[in-house]
């Protein structure tokens, strides 16, 4: 059994994974801003038999993120899931939509990283990072978020380069649109049901999750 922490484990895929990893008889810990969404994870996995501790944190906050450190004894598979994006002509982008991709995509997966490396290398374990493929090429009304989404990518990049010595592995993984709450609130999407279900997009990750670089679905 492992201990696996997803962030962004409230809905969506970071739910999906939660559940996926679940499965395969390891402990989960459920990472995000709020406490219902978590909780509402927590009882799939306990509907499953699985076990799953709650977390309520703010990625963005250094130091919400160091008491959490402080509070997780053991992570061997971090999985950096949560993320935000806003669309629509650059002419448009407000400048908090670009401060919260940036802040969410960008400083907080770099925060969660950073406090949870020392775990990682304790354990041997590997960090998966979804990315998704607008961190693969530039998209029309889509700016701000993949330039959010190339910083996670060079940020891994750089970690596998920095750190192939280490008897670690870090992954990033690249996938299109899902059919989640990503686009509650949204016109971007004429019909999210023609996306592929995070169920289905979990199920790929987790059968390919074996410490290779990159993970690319689409």
């Amino acid at each position: 059994m492992k201990n696996v922490l997803i962030t962004g484990a409230g809905t969506g895929l970071g739910q999906a994974l939660a559940l996926e990893y679940a499965k395969q008889g390891n402990q989960i810990l459920l990472v995000g801003r709020r406490e219902e969404k978590l909780q509402d994870t927590a009882k799939k996995i306990a509907d499953l038999g699985g076990k799953a501790d709650i977390h309520a944190c703010d990625i963005t906050n250094w130091d919400e993120l160091n008491q959490l450190a402080e509070t997780i004894s053991e992570v061997d598979i971090l999985i950096n899931n949560a993320g935000i994006g806003f669309f629509g002509a650059f002419e448009e982008l407000e400048k908090d939509q670009i401060d919260t991709m940036l802040n969410v995509n960008g400083a907080g997966l770099i925060y969660m990283t950073k406090h949870f490396m020392p775990h990682i290398i304790q354990s041997k374990g590997r960090i998966l990072n979804i990315v998704s493929t607008a961190g693969l090429r530039g998209k029309v009304h889509e700016a701000g978020y993949c330039a959010s989404k190339f910083a996670q990518r060079g940020f891994t990049e750089s970690l596998q380069k920095e750190y192939q010595d280490r008897d670690i592995s870090i992954t990033a993984v690249y996938m299109g649109g899902m059919n989640t709450p990503f686009w509650d609130g949204s016109d971007y999407v004429s019909d999210p049901n023609v996306l592929p279900t995070p169920d289905t997009i979990a199920e790929q990750i987790v059968a390919q999750d074996d410490g290779r670089d990159e993970i690319i679905l689409e």
